[in-house]
């Protein structure tokens, strides 16, 4: 089959887009897989973007035929789990980019592979991805308006990326401010199965977020062919963004813990206050108890029983044990 055939066959394929962005006339047009050649010799950038999952199975085998994807590349976009990395290649960096969205009290997480050569960038996911549709609905306004290299487009993708961290942040935040203020009234047991599943999303959250610190930092610093000095800086900024959000996200653990511990101390005060008064009836009973089981003995000689006022006696002698074990207690301000 030749070159020219096997292009043509994937524009079959509405699982693929192309866009040609010209820097110098700020013109951004669609284009079919076969015209990206011609679109590079005018000086053109690509954007491919691929979906995986509705894509031939002749997509990926043709995307390294083409020379836009490195077959190692693929292999990992195809079968990795979601985790935030980057790598450098001989004519390319990949960036694996993970965004999440927080459905059903879960967290469902989106890979998103970009691959950025000299010429083009193509994106390969499996799903459909929040934070790229975002991209893709707004980066032509920022292409008209500021870009000056198609680096702009890793600014684009780090930036709706970050948004897409904030709202997932700000949806574990209200789930922590919603216990905590369940916690406050009458909770039921459920409430511990809610706070231990959701310190695991807080900790889960971290973990996915953690990375992309480490290489904004990375892209930031180190020189590349592919990243523009002036998208460094900007790259730099957002690894602060990336801080503060992992910050906010210790805030929401230490919140949720304090509040657990605050309502487990509360639990606590009570119970003692119940016990206590458990503690001044029992010390109460106890003597009187020792003397309803002294004359409830079964022997034939206990003056008392034929005494006449043994009754009123007896219970001269409860109230008076009575009284003095209140008084004492009073005094050693046991009640």
């Amino acid at each position: 089959m030749s070159g020219s055939s096997q292009k043509s066959s994937l524009d079959q394929f509405p699982s693929i887009s192309v866009v040609a962005l010209d820097f110098k006339t700020k013109k951004a047009a669609d284009i079919t897989i076969d015209q990206i050649e011609e679109a590079n010799r005018n000086g053109s950038f690509c954007w491919i973007d691929v979906d995986l999952a509705r894509a031939d199975e002749s997509v990926p085998a043709a995307l390294v035929r083409l020379g836009l994807v490195p077959t190692n590349v693929l292999e990992s976009a195809q079968t990795d789990e979601p985790s935030i990395s980057f790598g450098r290649h001989e004519h390319c960096i990949h960036l694996v980019l993970v965004g999440m969205q927080w459905a059903e009290d879960r967290l469902d997480l989106e890979r998103l592979d970009v691959i950025i050569s000299a010429q083009s960038m193509v994106t390969l996911h499996r799903s459909d991805i929040g934070f790229l549709s975002a991209v893709k609905r707004e980066y032509l306004t920022d292409f008209v308006r500021h870009a000056a290299s198609p680096s702009f487009l890793v600014y684009e993708l780090w930036d709706h990326l970050l948004d897409n961290f904030a709202a997932v942040q700000k949806a574990l935040e209200d789930r922590v401010v919603g216990i905590q203020r369940a916690l406050a009234g009458t909770p039921d047991e459920s409430i511990f199965r809610d706070s231990s599943e959701l310190a695991s999303q807080l900790l889960h959250y971290r973990k996915v977020v953690l990375p992309a610190r480490t290489v904004l930092t990375d892209l930031s610093l180190r020189k590349s062919a592919f990243v523009s000095e002036a998208s460094q800086a900007f790259l730099a900024n957002m690894a602060g963004t990336v801080e503060r959000i992992l910050q906010d996200v210790l805030v929401d653990r230490d919140i949720l813990s304090d509040s657990l511990n605050n309502y487990m101390s509360l639990v606590a005060h009570k119970t003692n206050r119940v016990m206590s008064k458990l503690t001044v009836v029992s010390i109460i009973f106890l003597p009187l108890t020792f003397l309803c089981g002294v004359y409830g003995m079964n022997f034939e000689v206990l003056p008392e029983l034929k005494w006449e006022w043994a009754y009123g006696a007896f219970w001269i002698a409860v109230l008076v044990i009575a009284v003095s074990l209140i008084v004492l207690m009073r005094r050693f301000r046991i009640i």
